[in-house]
């Protein structure tokens, strides 16, 4: 198993024994859901800050590798095989294997998947570095206890991976930032026919699975007719996955606008460079939530039974609307 899903932060292909004299000193094992792993670029900002000269490389699933090559701390990504593979355990260990002639002094395990510290370790990589969890105590040697007096943000729990165990974190950690790749833009344009001088206002839905976490679609829709009235010359677009579009076709359906529907028609990195210029951005419970943050565009965020104080967007212009339902704060899906 070559090291074939190895790209750099400007897209070229990496030359494994080039990046190995370089010696990247970390890797980061990314988290399984895009929404963690955008959280989780503070995490790298504070490793980079702590040593500027240090050279990250991140593993990630081909879901999740987009969101890392819009991060201006990863040196590359190194493609790993997806969560859903079956059998995925060997092709995992295998890859770790491989990366040792990379000589990787630290390794960040963000992803909750049991197989990666075991990978860690046949890499050879002599700090691993994670969370408490089943099968883990074995295989990490700095391993960060639960905290006590409750559940942490998501940022500052991967932010903790940063210090020692035990260490407080300093006051204020930095938001998760993304960086905008015009190329990508220009080319999602091209695709889509969308205008670069033409306001755009992204709805994202999300949570196709879980209705108790997604605002309903009668009130998306009847905020789209609302957005149209006052920027009639802005253009609308529902963005989402594959098994959201039914979602948004009822969305676009219930407006009577011409909204277009581009939820399952774009990739992860496309949907990423379609908010990345958006004018405004309203969601649910979203990945792109988080995204939309980290790139700064001004948003509205509606959260119905989770609490936003966990995973909600760190963004001076996000607005977080809380609904509290029933069971809130909660993690219900129905």
């Amino acid at each position: 198993m070559a090291l074939s899903g190895v790209r750099s932060n400007n897209q070229t292909p990496s030359d494994p024994a080039r990046d190995s004299a370089m010696s990247a000193g970390a890797l980061v094992i990314a988290p399984n859901r895009i929404g963690e792993a955008v959280m989780a670029q503070p995490l790298l900002a504070l490793l980079r800050q702590r040593d500027p000269s240090l050279l990250i490389d991140v593993l990630a699933s081909p879901r999740i590798a987009p969101v890392f090559r819009s991060m201006r701390e990863v040196h590359s990504v190194i493609g790993a095989p997806a969560a859903n593979v079956a059998g995925r355990a060997a092709p995992r260990w295998r890859l770790g294997w491989r990366l040792r002639a990379r000589n990787y002094q630290r390794a960040y395990i963000l992803s909750e998947s049991p197989g990666w510290p075991l990978a860690a370790w046949l890499a050879g990589i002599p700090e691993r570095i994670g969370h408490c969890g089943a099968a883990r105590r074995f295989l990490l040697n700095r391993l960060h206890e639960p905290e006590t007096g409750g559940e942490r943000p998501l940022v500052e729990h991967h932010a903790r991976l940063a210090f020692a165990p035990g260490e407080p974190l300093p006051g204020s950690i930095p938001a998760p930032r993304l960086l905008r790749r015009a190329e990508l833009e220009r080319a999602v344009q091209a695709r889509f026919g969308l205008g670069d001088s033409v306001p755009l206002l992204v709805l994202s839905p999300g949570s196709a699975g879980a209705p108790a976490r997604r605002w309903p679609t009668r009130h998306f829709a009847s905020l789209a007719n609302l957005l149209a009235d006052e920027w009639p010359e802005a253009e609308l677009v529902v963005l989402g996955s594959s098994r959201e579009r039914s979602i948004a076709t009822e969305i676009a359906a219930l407006s009577g606008l011409p909204v277009r529907n581009l939820a399952g028609e774009t990739g992860v990195e496309e949907a990423i460079a379609i908010i990345s210029q958006a004018a405004g951005v309203v969601s649910g419970e979203s990945a792109l939530m988080h995204v939309a943050a980290a790139f700064g565009r001004p948003q509205v965020a509606v959260f119905g039974a989770t609490d936003p104080r966990h995973a909600g967007p760190r963004s001076p212009r996000a607005r977080v609307e809380w609904l509290h339902l029933r069971c809130s704060p909660c993690f219900a899906r129905e």
